[in-house]
């Protein structure tokens, strides 16, 4: 197949498709287009002090192509000194690292942003080979974290303090200061976006990071930190750190490091919620889903069924804000043999062959998983209107394959509803009117994301009132906001209330502190000859 990125030239091709390299001995223009065994597997270094090492560790966790379960890399649960170590390089950055003025933390993301653009494809393919992501939804992965750090760019409107003339001769202004030592634990759904959520973020505040990535696709990340490099971050700003558990304890006990951001299940991050907040560090955590869409039978049909056969099976369904579930209104439930058409038409493929629109899922646990949830459906009087279990392409038949599914007449008392599935499975409940449909979402724990299709200014406004989610979408299946706003789930799709303000002016809040000074320059000091000892009446 030709190579995604079509600005490279045909030998970088060959060079790259030849040696199947890994992530960071590849170049902007050579890397690897498809999914051949690798005969020589390297293991993952992590990133400390702007080098990248080699651990010492004897634990690792193999990490395998999801379309082919070949072994990629050996990635290293790195050793109690190691993550000591990360830390410590990440204090000794902090002192000068936070005395840098704004405008030149700025320039240093200008050319991070520019690198990120130039290493774009070597981003998008080191995904597809570790992620299972087709190759177009791998760069929409890379361009969702590259606008978060555009947006970095302006830090210094960002980091303005307030100043107001309380008295005479009084003034308060507050000031954004940095935390210190913050940490990010990524998912393995968004290898590039999320620590594209954190790096420019946290960096131009003015702390220094470590970064965890996820142990199943930590490729993205390890660019990013070669980016980091060349961009010209002074060492010790960000630091790469791997392992699962152990690693994740680490990061949560460690007194130095004062937040910590995450984004995963809901499990996991509760977990890390209560442990680091226990522990006194700040810690914003985004969990689990069960994204709905109301449709209403005035809504343009055509428009829903292309946006929720995209929205509900691409990526395989591995997405945070996946719209998962489909709550048909009245009439609209005729509509399901057509959503079952479209989505028997997307291509299930390996992310390299050209058409592909949706990859495997990340393991076989994953798979078997998936399937289990599919099966108590049908168990428990649920119908299977497609079925996507058992198929294989040919080309690539030990790969973890689960094609488009769609379960009807689904209730709220079943476990396939109950439960985030995580997979191409598209859930249907029907309900008679647009009061039950807010009600039946309302009920539902999660509160990520929900959409409502209508042709209807007031219908749509009143769903926007009454339910419960942080992000909405009126025809829109993901509305995911821009990084001029934040990310806003709410419900227990976010731990601790609510504070899940990845980017965007409130994530520049989680990752400052404001400190307020109050100041008097009487004018009277240089001439006045007698101390005032009354109690200030604030005149």
């Amino acid at each position: 197949m030709a190579a995604p990125n079509k600005s490279s030239s045909a030998a970088a091709r060959i060079h790259a498709t030849a040696l199947h390299l890994r992530p960071l001995e590849t170049t902007a223009t050579s890397f690897p287009t498809n999914h051949n065994k690798i005969e020589s597997v390297q293991d993952t270094p992590y990133f400390v002090d702007n080098q990248f090492v080699a651990s010492n560790t004897s634990e690792f966790i193999d990490l395998h192509d999801p379309a082919t379960n070949n072994l990629v890399t050996r990635v290293p649960q790195n050793t109690d000194e190691e993550l000591k170590a990360a830390v410590a390089s990440a204090e000794r950055a902090f002192v000068k690292w936070k005395s840098t003025s704004v405008l030149y933390r700025q320039g240093v993301m200008f050319k991070f942003v520019a690198l990120i653009r130039e290493n774009w494809d070597r981003l998008a393919a080191s995904i597809t080979l570790e992620q299972g992501k087709t190759f177009a939804d791998a760069r929409g992965d890379v361009l969702r974290g590259l606008q978060v750090a555009e947006a970095a760019c302006s830090a210094p409107e960002l980091l303005k303090g307030e100043v107001l003339e309380v008295a005479k001769d009084m003034e308060t202004r507050t000031y954004r200061e940095p935390l210190g030592v913050v940490a990010a634990i990524c998912p393995f759904n968004f290898p590039a976006m999320i620590p594209l959520w954190c790096i420019p973020i946290a960096t131009v505040t003015g702390n220094t990071l470590i970064l965890k990535p996820s142990e199943r696709d930590p490729g993205a990340a390890m660019i990013l930190a070669e980016l980091v490099q060349k961009a010209g971050f002074p060492e010790g700003v960000v630091n790469v750190v791997h392992g699962a558990h152990r690693a994740v304890n680490f990061i949560l006990d460690e007194p130095a490091i004062k937040a910590v951001s995450f984004v995963g299940g809901n499990k996991a991050g509760e977990y890390i919620f209560t442990r680091g907040s226990a522990n006194g560090k700040r810690v914003q955590a985004n969990l689990g889903a069960k994204n709905h869409a109301a449709v209403l039978p005035d809504c343009n049909k055509n428009q829903f069924l292309n946006a929720v056969t995209g929205a509900a099976f691409g990526a395989a369904g591995q997405r945070c804000m996946a719209l998962s579930t489909v709550v048909l209104v009245g009439e609209t439930k005729e509509w399901l043999p057509e959503l079952a058409e479209r989505a028997k038409a997307l291509q299930v493929n390996a992310g390299f062959e050209a058409g592909a629109d949706l990859g495997p899922v990340i393991s076989p646990q994953s798979k078997a998983r998936i399937e289990g949830l599919i099966a108590s459906a049908e168990a428990e009087g649920a119908t299977i209107l497609l079925d996507g279990r058992g198929f294989k392409p040919a080309k690539y038949p030990n790969g973890n394959w689960i094609a488009p599914t769609i379960i009807t007449n689904v209730t709220p008392q079943m476990q396939c509803y109950k439960e985030e599935i995580f997979g191409p499975v598209l859930v249907c409940l029907n309900v008679d009117s647009l009061d039950e449909a807010i009600d039946l979402i309302n009920d539902n724990e999660y509160g990520n994301g929900v959409a409502i299709f209508t042709r209807s200014g007031p219908t749509a406004e009143e769903f926007r009132r009454r339910i419960q989610a942080g992000q909405v979408g009126i025809n829109v299946p993901i509305p995911v906001p821009l990084p001029m706003f934040s990310f806003t789930g709410n419900k227990k799709s976010v731990a601790g209330g609510g504070a899940s303000t990845f980017y965007g002016k409130p994530g520049v809040n989680f990752y400052t502190q404001t400190k307020t000074v109050t100041s008097l320059w009487a004018g009277t000091d240089a001439i006045s000859k007698k101390a005032d000892v009354a109690m200030p009446t604030q005149s």
